[in-house]
């Protein structure tokens, strides 16, 4: 039988942890987004089958009155992050969500899908064109398929915050910023001053927002805030 407190101590570093039961659920995006693939076990990932069942008990347990998404991710499966950012988007609780260390690639529509977004200020995300791994068969449709993928991302980001589809796009296919690759990497003001992020801020002000949107959300009833 496995010792708890020594479980504790060799996952955590401590032998106890903070039990208060709390009204709001903390969701971490963390690593790399596994998608249909199976990535090796070295990388640190987060797996959408895990994600979207814990949104869905979280939706339905009235114990849980909102949710913050916490983000340091490097992105990764495209309709893995996509299938997050839509099951966020749609729970019908308070969300917020918080960009720490990074925020990159398909971890930008997440980062966008709650009812407000925060980015530390040494925070920064990764906005660039789709990319494909591994072989493909190279005739037009594998492209016409990358470029509808793409303006999934582009629809969904542009209609989730403040940022144009120009301005996006812009970020997007800018050359000569990033190593041997297209695009653009946006800190903290930065990706507010582009309307990509809401506010700059940290885990107390993310936090004192979304007891803001359960305190209105109970005034106004179960239906009354909208993403």
């Amino acid at each position: 039988m496995v010792n708890p407190t020594l479980e504790t101590l060799q996952q955590l570093g401590q032998t106890t942890i903070p039990t208060t039961e709390s009204n709001v659920f903390c969701m971490t995006i963390i690593g790399q987004v596994e998608g249909h693939m199976v990535l090796p076990p070295q990388n640190k990932t987060t797996k959408y089958e895990h994600i979207i069942p814990q949104l869905v008990a979280a939706e339905q347990n009235p114990k849980i009155e909102g949710l913050i998404i916490v983000l340091n991710t490097v992105g990764g499966d495209v309709e893995a992050g996509l299938a997050i950012a839509e099951m966020i988007s749609s729970l019908t609780k308070p969300t917020v969500t918080l960009v720490l260390g990074g925020g990159h690639s398909i971890g930008v529509p997440i980062a966008v899908a709650g009812m407000k977004s925060f980015i530390a200020e040494t925070a920064t995300m990764t906005i660039h064109p789709i990319r494909m791994n591994g072989m493909f068969i190279g005739v037009p449709q594998t492209f016409e398929y990358l470029e509808k993928m793409q303006e999934r991302v582009v629809r969904y980001v542009t209609s989730h915050s403040n940022i144009s589809t120009e301005m996006f796009k812009e970020l997007m296919f800018k050359t000569g910023e990033l190593n041997r690759d297209i695009g653009t990497t946006v800190i903290g003001v930065d990706a507010v001053k582009y309307g990509l992020i809401d506010a700059v801020g940290g885990i107390g002000v993310a936090l004192r927002e979304l007891d803001g949107f359960i305190a209105e959300r109970k005034r106004m009833g179960p239906g009354g805030l909208t993403q």
